[in-house]
């Protein structure tokens, strides 16, 4: 949950810098070369976790009686698996993988939104001298865009794959107005809109959502500590719908949009 005991910022930031301040990211680097450290510090150690806890099922896998980590990775993987045959109907063996990491790596980015608003920035600021420090990987717009721009990636790559350079080809020209030469420019437009339009989509419906979740969070801190569990506690369960739920859709418009590229129109 992201409300939290402000009391220490309180006495030093307005209302509005106090927002201001716990939006800002820690970064390096200058205009289109500026990392934001924090996003990437924390996209990576989700990774890694997710890496190893899966790793370790697979570890202690056995034929007997499954274990609860085991079982709970078996479920996982069905699931995803049972999604990736509902919607993609070629060769699984690469998306059905894309789609539980996908899946589960967005779930973790979402998941640190229920950690309280002031109690990483302030150990960041207080322990170890770095001024601003956000979270939520998935409220800052790069981290889904990085995503989502893989995903471009994947659907030219199944749009050959599936049809082959001859066949992709006639569909940015013949589709969706038919052969004549004189609708060619407008078929590659609207070919073109709709490629873009599909990352354009997917990282801002996450981004969007988890945006709005932290600064709601954030804006429910700012409210006296003997009031700040009521409607944080009452957001925060609700945002527990919503942190699988952005996971789980980010996850299926993946595998419906190479699923399109992949099969004849």
């Amino acid at each position: 949950m992201q409300f939290a005991y402000a009391a220490s910022e309180s006495g030093e930031f307005s209302p509005t810098e106090y927002v201001s301040h716990h939006l800002g990211h820690w970064t390096v680097g200058e205009g289109l070369w500026t990392f934001h450290l924090d996003t990437l510090f924390f996209s990576v150690t989700l990774g890694l976790a997710m890496v190893f806890v899966f790793w370790l099922a697979a570890r202690r896998a056995s034929a007997g009686i499954p274990g609860k980590l085991q079982n709970f990775v078996e479920v996982l993987v069905d699931f995803v698996d049972n999604s990736v045959k509902e919607s993609f109907h070629g060769p699984r063996q690469f998306i059905a993988p894309l789609a539980l990491t996908i899946f589960v790596w967005i779930f973790l980015w979402n998941l640190m939104d229920l950690i309280p608003v002031d109690y990483i920035p302030l150990f960041a600021s207080q322990v170890l001298g770095i001024e601003y420090m956000r979270v939520v990987p998935s409220a800052d717009v790069n981290a889904p865009f990085a995503i989502s721009l893989s995903v471009l990636v994947l659907i030219l790559v199944y749009s050959v794959k599936g049809k082959g350079f001859g066949g992709f080809g006639r569909e940015m020209l013949f589709h969706p107005f038919g052969k004549n030469i004189l609708l060619w420019p407008a078929n590659i437009l609207l070919n073109l809109v709709e490629l873009i339009a599909k990352p354009v989509s997917l990282a801002l419906r996450l981004f969007g959502n988890l945006y709005a979740a932290e600064l709601i969070f954030i804006l429910i801190a700012m409210l006296p500590w003997w009031i700040q569990f009521i409607p944080g506690g009452a957001w925060a369960i609700f945002h527990i719908l919503v942190i699988p739920l952005q996971a789980f859709i980010f996850m299926t418009l993946t595998i419906v949009y190479l699923s399109l590229a992949y099969e004849e129109h």
